[in-house]
């Protein structure tokens, strides 16, 4: 009988062992890297639905970057600048990526605040507007009398009476209608409208789908120097609460921004893998049409910077096209002590 009791007790206690060590295992599993701890959720919106250009954040989770810095991502599809900022402001969201010329235009009009950036996306805007070979645009001044389709939010409508301004652009000759970020193309293609704001890294997939037709571009960029493309941005609140985990996330972004840029079509196929719709070929494109824009000048200078002077030249260009009702400085719109270091 007693031997009975020794073989139960034992095997009780290997049981007992094996749970714990079995436990032990799942969660060293999930949370090592965060020292054992539960990871932080965080949601993160894209700057303009799913396409390859924003494909770094779907790369940043698949490989593990933002569950090593101890976050757990719910990636949504942004609707453009103004629509982010809202998200994140009003507390639906935590971080992404808007035009950081669109937020300055919001915060200097006093549409939007209680927002700030942390790190910069590209070094350049890429806001455009888009076309096709056969509507008869060529030269900013043939957008006149034509139709164009955007989101009410977007930097590319939002600022394009300063790049008519000093395109030479009849801005009133030029209607706008709303569309969705992922249904702009589609309009295009179907001749719907004559042209779309769209980034110039979009050419790829504009030519996906209008089949047989080329894309033709129209880049700010030709008329506007020294503009900042997309910038992260987080909300006042966090940013002044949460310091240390704004700039941990920050550096796992931009950790899946670089391996995006090194490894365009792996990026490509991760982004299939998580949004089915994607095109892996358009996508890797528009991946190494992005590189130029984000790499600076300074080939020495790290992913993700900013700096003061730039930002101010932006604020000067908008106030010179008389399109900003409040005068702003860069501290207003970036907190430089969170953003990466040259």
């Amino acid at each position: 009988m007693r031997r009975l009791t020794r073989t139960v007790a034992a095997a009780a206690m290997a049981a007992a062992l094996a749970l714990v060590a079995g436990c032990s295992g799942d969660s060293d599993s999930s949370d090592d890297a965060n020292g054992g701890g539960s990871l932080e959720k965080v949601t993160y919106l894209t700057s303009f639905g799913n396409f390859g250009r924003d494909a770094y954040a779907w790369v940043a989770k698949d490989k593990g970057f933002f569950k090593e810095a101890g976050f757990d991502v719910d990636i949504k599809p942004g609707q453009g600048t103004g629509a982010v900022i809202q998200t994140i402001v009003g507390g639906q969201a935590d971080f992404g990526p808007i035009d950081l010329t669109g937020g300055l235009l919001q915060l200097g009009n006093g549409q939007a605040k209680d927002f700030v950036a942390v790190a910069a996306i590209q070094q350049r805007t890429m806001a455009a507007i888009a076309t096709l070979e056969g509507k008869k645009i060529a030269s900013p001044k043939d957008l006149e009398g034509k139709k164009l389709a955007d989101t009410p939010g977007s930097v590319v409508r939002n600022l394009f009476p300063t790049y008519a301004r000093m395109a030479g652009i009849d801005a009133s000759k030029v209607t706008w209608v709303n569309g969705e970020a992922q249904s702009l193309i589609g309009t295009l293609a179907t001749g719907q409208v004559d042209g779309i704001g769209q980034f110039v890294v979009g050419q790829p997939t504009i030519e996906g789908v209008a089949k047989g037709k080329k894309a033709v571009m129209l880049p700010y960029s030709n008329v506007m120097q020294d503009l900042y493309g997309n910038v992260l941005i987080t909300s006042a609140k966090i940013a002044k609460e949460k310091p240390e985990m704004v700039k941990k996330f920050t550096a796992a972004l931009m950790k899946g921004l670089e391996y995006s840029l090194a490894n365009p079509q792996e990026a490509a196929d991760i982004l299939k893998k998580n949004v089915d719709a994607t095109n892996p070929a358009s996508a890797a494109a528009e991946l190494q049409l992005m590189a130029g824009y984000v790499r600076s000048s300074n080939s020495g200078t790290a992913l993700g910077t900013l700096d003061s002077g730039r930002v101010a030249k932006s604020i000067a260009i908008l106030q010179g096209a008389g399109t900003l009702k409040q005068n702003i400085t860069p501290e207003q719109i970036i907190d430089f002590s969170l953003t990466p270091k040259a």
